[in-house]
């Protein structure tokens, strides 16, 4: 997106989405859909997520700063310390919140689902680490990584 691009985020019909969801056998619902808004080469990332009521995102933690506004919906955000859940918050539209690096959490969609609109700033390129019931490291999603989804993204809808 250059920087004369606007848009309205409420108006979703001309963004492509990435759903990701997982199997009945998984240990909770997973069903969200991401779109990248734009990435610079300085480590500046916006995306939009939302989420498919009651279901939730991946366990994760975040490697840099995050903050996070939701544009529709309810966000219900489960933190996490050392493996015990520690806080559960209810964000509502209009609802902002900014995170340093280490937060370990996983969101869920309200009744009617939610959609957050994300910005990320990370500068040496690591933005989150999937994480498994034990808070091991399953994998972790790099600028680069984003860069690349971003430029197949905008080719699917050219």
């Amino acid at each position: 997106m250059s920087e004369t691009a606007k848009m309205n985020l409420l108006d979703q019909s001309n963004l492509t989405w990435h759903h990701y969801q997982e199997g009945q056998d998984y240990p909770y619902p997973v069903s969200y859909w991401g779109t990248i808004l734009d990435i610079d080469n300085d480590g500046h990332i916006s995306v939009l997520y939302r989420w498919d009521p009651g279901s939730f995102c991946h366990f994760h933690r975040h490697l840099c700063d995050t903050t996070s506004l939701v544009l529709e919906g309810e966000l219900h955000v489960k933190t996490y310390e050392d493996g015990e859940l520690v806080n559960t918050a209810i964000r509502r539209p209009g609802d902002y919140a900014k995170k340093p690096p280490g937060d370990v959490h996983m969101e869920q969609g309200g009744p009617n689902g939610a959609l957050v609109l994300f910005e990320l700033f990370a500068p040496h390129g690591q933005l989150t680490e999937q994480l498994d019931a034990e808070g091991n490291t399953l994998r972790t999603l790099t600028t680069d990584q984003l860069r690349h989804a971003f430029s197949k993204q905008q080719q699917v809808a050219a």
